[in-house]
């Protein structure tokens, strides 16, 4: 993390740490995730406009699962106690992938403390894990596993993007070449993608909040997305695997006054690993500022 960051913290359960003094954005990560992806998705919020507030969601990393209060809206409770703690009112909100539906729903259930929502490549349906073959099932789901890849990240960053970017998109051939090419060149884009393969693990400190996911995600009936008042930008990429573009698409078809960017050839990672990810990210800063004192 940014030196500025507070060292991680735990309230009411809750990990989370504070950095920057500008507009407060709450930073919320994916499945499987923890606050060292949550800072990774932040790095382009600098923190001379921005307070930005990560965290674990529930079952990773320094988050405790509270048995019987483990559900979506639980989750999205959370976030309003943290809040409450920080003395903070109102943030805008960023969200990824399997962190989408509890984002929407603490819009819906806190429509008082959010500002601004913004969702990439959110959820809004239901969800189960995809199968894997077992070499694949041992590097995401053990330690040793964790540790191959943190090795692997440090020296074959070249093969760890080729196989993180072709995991979650359709992209092959020529177009996956240029892509991870592109990636390898920008200095931004490629610690995204070779920081975040670090972390992807679903083993040890991440197993709680893996299962918890994999039994809220896959239950996802309605989201009530129409209770959803803020102002909402969607952003996904039209090659995403891992959550396809049509939850997106249902989600800016519900939100009242919601705006989708879709993104050509945009993978999994589009608005962190895309050839336009700075015009992406510039985008998100706006809207993610707006309303703020």
């Amino acid at each position: 993390m940014p030196a500025e960051t507070s060292p991680a913290a735990v309230v009411g359960d809750t990990e989370f740490a504070v950095r920057g003094t500008g507009a407060p954005v709450l930073v919320v990560h994916g499945t499987p995730g923890g606050i060292d992806v949550a800072e990774i998705m932040a790095r382009f919020l600098p923190s001379t406009e921005f307070r930005v507030v990560t965290l674990s969601r529930p079952g990773y990393l320094g988050t405790r699962i509270r048995p019987g209060h483990d559900s979506l809206d639980d989750e999205a409770d959370r976030y309003a106690a943290l809040l409450d703690a920080l003395s903070i009112d109102r943030v805008g909100v960023l969200a990824w992938s399997g962190g989408g539906p509890a984002a929407y729903r603490f819009a819906a259930r806190h429509p008082d403390r959010v500002r601004s929502l913004v969702v990439a490549a959110g959820l809004t349906g239901r969800w189960e894990p995809p199968a894997v073959p077992a070499p694949v099932r041992i590097v995401g789901g053990s330690a040793f596993g964790a540790a191959l890849a943190r090795l692997a990240a440090r020296l074959l960053p070249a093969l760890v993007v080729r196989i993180a970017v072709s995991g979650v998109s359709t992209l092959r051939g020529p177009a996956l070449r240029a892509h991870v090419h592109g990636v390898l060149r920008d200095p931004d884009r490629r610690s995204f993608v070779v920081d975040l393969a670090g972390t992807g693990n679903t083993s040890g400190p991440h197993r709680a909040g893996w299962e918890a996911d994999v039994r809220n995600l896959g239950a996802i009936e309605d989201l009530a997305l129409a209770e959803v008042r803020v102002p909402t930008l969607l952003v996904h990429g039209e090659a995403d695997t891992d959550v396809d573009p049509s939850h997106s698409a249902r989600a800016a078809a519900t939100v009242p006054g919601a705006e989708l960017v879709t993104v050509p050839g945009g993978t999994h990672f589009a608005l962190w690993d895309h050839r336009e990810a700075r015009a992406l990210q510039a985008r998100v800063r706006e809207h993610l500022g707006r309303g703020a004192l």
